[in-house]
């Protein structure tokens, strides 16, 4: 199964992402119930290690982790894929991050070695954006420039598993574990 872990955001969190959602004039918007903010992205897992690993958040102590968002940025440079809100470098969630990371590890779960960039990803971009599309792009990121995120103390770190459809992909809570 394809799986991940995650900070699911809480409503209060979601209704401004929604809002920026209704007005960004390009892309793929994710749904408002797939945002989150991904910890350890497992890729494709075996049933036995998710078993494994499940079994080793239930016993483990989590730490804390408190989110605040900073700006809103795209992935890809020239080549926009993506439209995110950035979260500020927190402790916790750096702790958090490494410490899904060596219980994945130490479930059989080969993990690639990616840089920590903790987001939450608003859209996506299909393809090269016409010059068009990349100046109303540019306009909107200008007007929401100022647009306040509100900050959260994570409650719980969520297993998920994902199922890409054609519409996007579709996230399936299987496990929470408290942090703190």
């Amino acid at each position: 199964m394809r799986a991940f872990l995650a900070l699911a955001l809480p409503e209060t969190v979601r209704r401004p992402f929604e809002a920026l959602q209704e007005a960004l004039p390009v892309g793929r918007t994710v749904q408002a119930e797939n945002l989150h903010l991904t910890i350890a992205f497992l890729g494709e897992v075996a049933e036995q290690a998710i078993d494994e690993l499940h079994f080793a958040l239930d016993a483990a102590r989590l730490p804390a982790a408190r989110v605040v968002f900073d700006a809103l940025a795209v992935f890809g440079g020239s080549l926009p894929q993506s439209l995110h809100a950035a979260v500020k470098p927190d402790p916790g969630l750096s702790a958090l991050h490494a410490r899904a990371c060596t219980l994945a590890r130490g479930a059989g779960i080969a993990l690639e070695r990616r840089r920590f960039r903790p987001h939450v990803t608003i859209a996506r971009f299909a393809g090269r954006l016409s010059p068009d599309e990349e100046s109303r792009l540019a306009r909107f990121l200008g007007a929401s420039a100022a647009t306040p995120l509100p900050s959260f103390d994570a409650a719980a770190l969520t297993l998920y598993r994902s199922t890409l459809t054609r519409d996007g992909a579709i996230h399936e809570a299987l496990a929470d574990y408290p942090l703190g």
